[in-house]
């Protein structure tokens, strides 16, 4: 997970240094942030501490906060720093809350203390669980703590908000696989049944609330609270298979991610970005490359066999119904079926609309080498769609 982190995190800086560039917010100070923000990451990763896990944590959440209103002049990114702090503080507070009553009722904040304490099943033991669930939900954006994610993604600079869809969500999802099967497998019939409410929600909200959506970021913020759904589903199993799935899912979908804004950065026109979706109306005509590009994301974010997408939704399904756990796997059948809807209706956009004026075509390497990788990766996968599975099973053990 920290390697997936740190290449990940080479190609979203690379890929929009243009983009800081043409806003006039390349600061010294924007590289800096951003390291921080992975430094907490990797913290955050290697945690076997509720104290050093939370430090992690406030490190990459402080770095985020600033950059989250990195354009000053934009009264929108301003408007998003402080509803992603003062929401970020609370769901914070709820966590170390959390661990306190851990703390109290263990007598440790080291997993694998707590894994061994007679108190492990105490009911203050519980209590302090459900309440660290709540603030890692809240980082991963999952229902209904997820507030914070449209209004935050459409308000900060695209390079942030690309940053934002991918690598916190990586370091959140391995700390809650640490947090609930090191020190809490014995407790999996008590925090089951919630991580099963928050994916089922997860899955149906952001299937149905992106419908609706005008503007590119924030349909990309409700389907990421859609696919963290799925990468949750996996969780809920308790066995290896689950675990495995969940990486595999979050690994692809850091890859559509960044095929995806790589895309979004290419819609420039006299140095201004444009993140309407009407503004995609007729691509195809003056971009064919380009198009056959957001057709190969949006497939595969849909789940369209043979595309990446597609396996990383099957891993997780075999994971579920493996387990009995057939109403899950009903539902984020159904609610991928549902979130389709909306992908399909941009490639309707793409190629039936009547075209608009031509976009600007010099774009630097970097976003080029970025955007041919992630979808060369997309499409290719079925080739050979166990080399993923192999490399987390090897890694992978509970």
């Amino acid at each position: 997970m920290k390697s997936i982190t740190i290449v990940s995190a080479i190609f979203v800086m690379v890929s929009s240094s243009t983009y800081m560039k043409t806003l006039k917010i390349l600061k010294i100070e924007y590289p800096i942030l951003i390291l921080s923000s992975i430094l907490g990451m990797m913290v955050m990763i290697s945690s076997n501490d509720l104290i050093v896990f939370y430090l992690g944590l406030e490190l990459q959440s402080l770095a985020l906060y600033v950059l989250a209103s990195f354009n000053r002049d934009n009264i929108l990114s301003s408007e998003s720093g402080l509803k992603y702090f003062v929401l970020s503080a609370l769901s914070s507070g709820l966590l170390l809350y959390g661990c306190s009553l851990i703390y109290g009722f263990s007598s440790s904040t080291n997993f694998t203390y707590i894994a061994n304490s007679p108190s492990n099943s105490d009911y203050g033991i519980i209590f302090g669980l459900v309440f660290i669930i709540v603030g890692l939900a809240f980082k991963i954006s999952a229902v209904p703590f997820h507030m914070w994610a449209p209004d935050v993604y459409q308000g900060s600079p695209t390079s942030v908000t690309f940053f934002f869809a991918a690598l916190p969500k990586i370091a959140a999802l391995t700390v809650f696989i640490r947090f609930l099967y090191v020190p809490f497998l014995n407790l999996l019939d008590h925090w089951q049944t919630i991580i099963v409410f928050i994916s089922i929600a997860s899955m149906i909200f952001g299937a149905v609330a992106a419908i609706g959506q005008s503007n590119l970021k924030r349909l990309i913020a409700y389907s990421s609270i859609g696919h963290m759904g799925y990468a949750l589903a996996g969780l809920t199993s308790g066995t290896n298979q689950g675990i495995q799935s969940s990486v595999i899912y979050i690994t692809i979908y850091l890859i559509m991610t960044l095929a995806f804004f790589s895309c979004l950065f290419m819609l420039r026109k006299k140095n201004i970005f444009y993140e309407k979706i009407e503004d995609l109306s007729g691509l195809s005509v003056n971009h064919p490359i380009l198009s056959i590009a957001l057709l190969i994301v949006l497939f595969s974010l849909a789940g369209i066999p043979p595309l990446a997408g597609f396996f990383a939704k099957f891993y997780i399904f075999m994971a579920v119904i493996e387990q009995s756990m057939y109403f899950l796997a009903i539902v984020g059948l159904l609610s991928t079926v549902v979130a389709a809807f909306y992908y399909l209706r941009l490639i309707k956009i793409i190629y039936f609309d009547k075209p608009q004026e031509k976009f600007e075509t010099d774009h630097n390497f970097g976003l080029k080498i970025t955007l041919a990788i992630s979808t060369g990766i997309l499409v290719l996968y079925f080739i050979y769609p166990g080399i993923l599975n192999e490399i987390v099973s090897k890694i992978i053990m509970i």
